[in-house]
Parts: structure tokens; C-alpha cells; sequence
């Protein structure tokens, strides 16, 4: 599967060797014209008002969100969640409110309080328990639509949560050797197609 990353600014280097890793074919999105042959995206962790303004600058923001209303699968991470976001709080700013989430911007405090932690499941057979997840200046996902599956939680609150093609991880998956939130995500998005 080609899987489009969001290379303006952030981690995307890293996404793109997980990828690699999990037998995808990654291609770095910078212009319009790169997400041509893309069957789905990531958009990754960094700074997101960054990213708002990197993609506007870039003449990337309407093809990203014809993209996105494509129906194409989606992981966000940390910046790429809060991109996602319905409501952004903390403070607000503008996102693609293409999955129904309320975040909260560094809600988990600043780099300097930055943490790794094992995740939480509901399940014990869920295929997460015992992930590692990578908090890095993390947002919060303050509230989930009915539509929206908690898949991990840290300290109790949702940390990975999808809805349909749309998955959104508040953490980083790419700085960890555990692919499983890769893999999980593209059989997903396969077993849509």
C-alpha cells in the first residue's frame, strides 16, 4: 500500500521507516501534487499550528481536505490527532474536524514533562495491552463521539481511538520498534478497501 505522510514538519522521517518496517511503501507529501496514487495518510506528530500554517502557505489545505472527505484511511499522531479534531481546545485553533473528538492542546504539560507509559485496555485480549506509547508535549482527547472506538487508554483517558478509516493516536507509535498500531491500522484500512 503507498501511505502518504505529511512532511512539512514534525517526525514524518520516522513514521516513514515504520512504514517501511510493516511492508508499506511511504511517500513524503509536501505539495498537492503528492498525493497522487496515495491510498491513505498520515499525518504526524510536531506542532500544529506549524502544520496550519505550512499547509496553507503550501497550497496543501483543500488537498488535504478533499483527501480526507475521500473516505481514504487516516492515522494522526499527537499533531496529526489535534489536525483531526472536531474542537480544539487549549487554545482553540482551526483542524479538519473529520473525526469526532474534543482534544486538548499539551494538556499532558510541556516537553520537559514528556513520558512513556504502558497502555491501557478494556480488553485484555485487545491487540494493544501493554503497548508503549511515546508521550511527547501530549494533547488530551477530552470527549468521543458515539460513532468513535477507544482502543487504548492512558491514565484511564482515550489515547488511541478510531472511527471507521480515521484512526488518532495522542502518542507516538513511529518512536517505538512495536509496530502494532501500523499493522492494525493498514489490515483495517485494507479489509475496507
Amino acid at each position: 500500500m503507498k501511505v502518504g505522510v505529511l512532511a512539512l514538519q514534525g517526525d514524518f522521517g520516522a513514521h516513514a521507516r515504520a512504514l517501511v518496517s510493516v511492508g508499506a511503501e511511504p511517500q513524503l507529501v509536501r505539495v498537492p501534487a503528492d498525493l497522487a496514487g496515495v491510498e491513505a495518510l498520515v499525518l504526524p506528530g510536531g506542532e500544529s499550528t506549524a502544520m496550519l500554517r505550512g499547509l496553507e502557505r503550501d497550497g496543501l489545505e483543500p488537498a488535504l481536505r478533499a483527501f480526507l472527505e475521500s473516505g481514504r484511511p487516516v492515522l494522526g499522531t499527537c499533531a496529526g490527532a489535534i489536525l483531526l479534531a472536531r474542537e480544539v481546545r487549549g487554545p482553540a485553533q482551526r483542524s479538519f474536524a473529520a473525526l469526532d473528538i474534543a482534544i486538548e492542546r499539551n494538556a499532558y504539560g510541556t516537553q520537559a514533562d514528556s513520558f512513556v507509559c504502558t497502555a491501557e485496555t478494556d480488553d485484555p485480549d485487545s491487540p494493544f495491552t501493554g503497548l508503549e506509547c511515546v508521550l511527547i508535549r501530549a494533547p488530551r482527547i477530552a470527549s468521543v463521539g458515539d460513532d468513535v472506538t477507544v482502543l487504548a487508554r492512558v491514565k484511564s483517558e482515550p489515547a488511541l481511538v478510531s472511527c471507521g478509516r480515521i484512526w488518532a493516536a495522542i502518542f507516538h507509535p513511529e518512536l517505538t520498534r512495536d509496530t502494532r498500531v501500523q499493522r492494525a491500522w493498514l489490515r483495517s484500512a485494507a479489509s475496507r478497501a
